[in-house]
């Protein structure tokens, strides 16, 4: 008589428990605002000055009075020139000031007309004619309407990108406190993996294969901004396996391996980590990547521990439970607020008769027609699936897919971005 099937444990609630182990890192260091692109701030930046700092034009045109201009057509006359950099006199009534785009608007005015609702004068250079009746206010830019002095314009958590430096930088800010890297130990089992360049393809031994996870993981974890110790393919040996343990741990906040997680007698990494710390093995009730690792690893000083993450080997598992598992946690470590992938519905193209138990990530690419076409192979060891596709269809467990429905598409881009 066959055992009944361990029930497999939700994604969402092994993400809950993967969060609920993780605290966010408190080591702050001070860098140039221009290196500092795609670090976290560790402190609010606030605001020690108005943004715009004073009122200024956002258009060519004449400043005004709107009291002069709203019953309608009006001729007026022009006192003053005013660029960007220079200050105006204060404007009388029935009087405009040339202005251009970025310079502030003088005293009394209140409203910009845009040089297109003007006509000169003829044989007048001080005077214009204004053809619109504009809106109060028209083409103005309120000092402190981007950012108030005082106010946090960028809190802590943030991760700063060109638009966020940007902005610390229209602020007058040149240095930013921010937290310091994670430090991630990369490291592959498997005496099949093979390091590209290392073998010729026609010299692969038999059952030998590239070691693909090595370079994915690498540079998803580089995205994430993290400092990568890439110690390479640890040989299946129980005794290679716990010394790389021990020195990952020692040195790094999370030690993150591809395959060596299941039950086989050739994986170390399970007996390895327990030896050394604690492990939980998870089995998710998700298509691809079911087996999924977590733990710690105790430090040989101290009482601090280092992260153990176990992603399965197959690549299109360890993708998947890198992006849905791993990237969360790795904002959490640094302190960045979780940002749920929001799915797009959009009709599916395809068809999937057969449900499976399991919540399901099918490699999908948007097409010209505005549906979604299905790669033909989803197994978890087709990575041409993921080059191929753009994005997955998140498929709740039991449920089919018929032509035409409406699913949930995640873009890889919102993963890796």
């Amino acid at each position: 008589m066959n055992a009944p099937r361990k029930p497999l444990m939700p994604l969402d609630d092994a993400l809950q428990q993967l969060l609920g182990q993780v605290q966010a890192l408190n080591d702050v260091e001070t860098l140039s605002t221009l290196e500092a692109d795609g670090r976290v701030l560790a402190q609010d930046l606030v605001s020690a000055l108005q943004v715009p700092a004073f009122d200024n034009s956002s258009m060519d045109g004449y400043a005004v009075r709107w009291a002069d201009v709203r019953q309608g057509p009006t001729l007026l006359k022009v006192t003053q020139r005013i660029a960007a950099g220079q200050t105006g006199t204060t404007l009388e009534p029935g009087q405009a000031a040339r202005i251009f785009t970025g310079a502030p608007l003088p005293p009394g005015a209140d409203t910009v007309v845009m040089q297109e609702d003007t006509q000169p004068v003829d044989g007048a250079a001080d005077a214009v004619q204004i053809l619109r009746v504009p809106t109060p206010g028209d083409w103005v830019r309120l000092s402190g309407e981007d950012v108030k002095k005082g106010a946090v314009a960028l809190p802590a958590g943030t991760r700063l990108t060109p638009a966020e430096l940007g902005l610390a930088a229209s602020l007058g800010v040149a240095h930013v406190s921010v937290l310091r890297k994670p430090r991630v130990a990369l490291f592959s089992t498997g005496d099949e993996l093979v390091m590209p360049g290392e073998v010729a393809p026609d010299q692969m031994r038999p059952g030998a294969i590239y070691n693909s996870n090595r370079f994915f993981l690498r540079a998803l974890l580089h995205r994430m901004g993290c400092e990568v110790s890439d110690l390479g393919i640890v040989p299946d040996k129980r005794e290679a396996t716990m010394a790389a343990l021990k020195s990952a741990a020692d040195h790094h906040d999370l030690i993150l391996t591809s395959g060596g997680v299941s039950v086989g007698e050739e994986d170390h990494v399970k007996p390895s980590v327990q030896a050394l710390g604690a492990l939980d093995l998870w089995q998710i009730s998700m298509k691809p990547g079911k087996p999924f690792a977590y733990g710690h690893v105790r430090r040989s000083e101290g009482a601090h521990v280092a992260h153990f993450i176990g992603l399965p080997g197959n690549p299109v598992s360890s993708f998947m439970t890198f992006v849905l598992l791993v990237l969360p946690f790795l904002r959490q470590l640094t302190g960045q607020p979780q940002q749920s992938l929001q799915p797009v519905r959009m009709p599916a193209h395809f068809s999937i008769v057969k449900a499976d138990r399991r919540r399901e990530f099918v490699r999908v690419r948007c097409n010209a027609q505005g549906g979604l076409d299905l790669f033909p192979n989803q197994s978890s060891g087709v990575l041409t699936s993921v080059v191929w596709g753009d994005g997955v269809v998140d498929i709740p467990a039991g449920q089919t897919v018929a032509v035409g429905d409406l699913v949930d598409y995640l873009p890889f881009a919102g993963w890796l971005a």
